[in-house]
């Protein structure tokens, strides 16, 4: 297996790879050729305590979202031959962070919790205290997420989008078996990952359900609301909260999986994610694989100046 970890995320007509403290962004440009610019990675684990296991989950995932979002700007000016602006700036990422994870925390908590409430209300569901409410909740969450990713793969651009998600992945499947990068070494690999955001995802998605089942009643019990919008407003309150321990619980999984990845075990527990990433991965053709390649070199070049982050 090679030595540095690699990670990746597909953006506009490219690719973004990420190694130790540096990315590269590679894009196809409509001219056909693949522009590549490095950038030092924006990282928010420069303390000790923020790198500790349990904890860095939570600083992993807002670094991720923010590189993610400059990496898809810059992207979609390149692909799109958009005049070069300023870059994006603090106050626009972190606008647009708290506009993303507002929609995602509204679609993915709120709305199956009100559902879940409903079945309450219709006799084939317990209340908020109540272990059958937390299944409903749980197969809302999956349900609504299964629909948004069926949904937005219909989109051309995503569909092009989730090609490069699976050139992406062929490319690093063929850097951790030592292998050359050339297409007919990289084609042969599977265009799933274990340590796919996707497989991320459906893990905060799994063990949200667990610790609700588990603390909601428990908390419930110490204290709760008698006014119906009051108790549910600080059941909400409560599920916001418990996101940071839960992607912290998720994100050590996924490193679990990428250390252990051969084992039977690591394997069963990996295969929900792999099965979902045939959502949101497709096979790519040649000139994505090459535009992955490149993004890949970029991020392993060592001897070339970044620019910052």
């Amino acid at each position: 297996m090679a030595d540095i970890s690699v990670g990746g995320q597909a953006v506009m007509e490219g690719v973004m790879m990420r190694s130790l403290d540096r990315l590269s962004i590679a894009v196809r440009e409509p001219s056909g050729n693949i522009f590549v610019e490095c950038r030092y990675w924006f990282t928010l684990l420069r303390y000790k305590w923020t790198k500790k296991p349990f904890i860095r989950g939570f600083f992993v995932l807002i670094e991720t979202l923010v590189n993610g979002i400059k990496a898809l700007n810059f992207s979609a000016q390149k692909a799109y031959e958009e005049e070069a602006g300023e870059e994006i700036k603090p106050w626009a990422i972190f606008l647009t962070i708290a506009a993303s994870v507002g929609m995602a925390l509204l679609l993915f908590v709120v709305l199956p919790h009100f559902l879940s409430e409903g079945m309450h209300w219709a006799a084939i569901g317990g209340d908020v205290r109540s272990f059958s409410f937390h299944v409903w909740d749980g197969l809302f969450k999956f349900s609504l997420f299964l629909a948004y990713i069926y949904f937005i793969s219909l989109l051309p651009d995503i569909k092009r989008v989730f090609q490069y998600h699976g050139a992406e992945h062929k490319v690093i499947h063929a850097y951790e078996h030592n292998e050359d990068l050339i297409p007919e070494n990289i084609r042969k690999y599977s265009r799933l990952h274990p340590r796919c955001g996707t497989a991320f995802l459906l893990f905060v998605l799994s063990v949200s359900i667990l610790l609700f089942t588990m603390i909601v009643p428990v908390l419930l019990f110490l204290y709760e609301p008698q006014a119906f919008f009051l108790k549910h407003g600080y059941v909400l309150m409560v599920k916001f909260l418990l996101m940071i321990p839960i992607s912290g619980i998720a994100y050590e999984v996924i490193k679990l999986a990428g250390r252990r990845g051969e084992t039977w075990w690591c394997r069963l527990l990996c295969l929900p994610g792999l099965l979902l990433q045939r959502l949101t991965t497709k096979e790519p053709d040649e000139e994505q694989i090459e535009v992955a390649v490149a993004a890949l070199r970029g991020a392993l070049k060592k001897e070339d100046t970044c620019l910052p982050s």
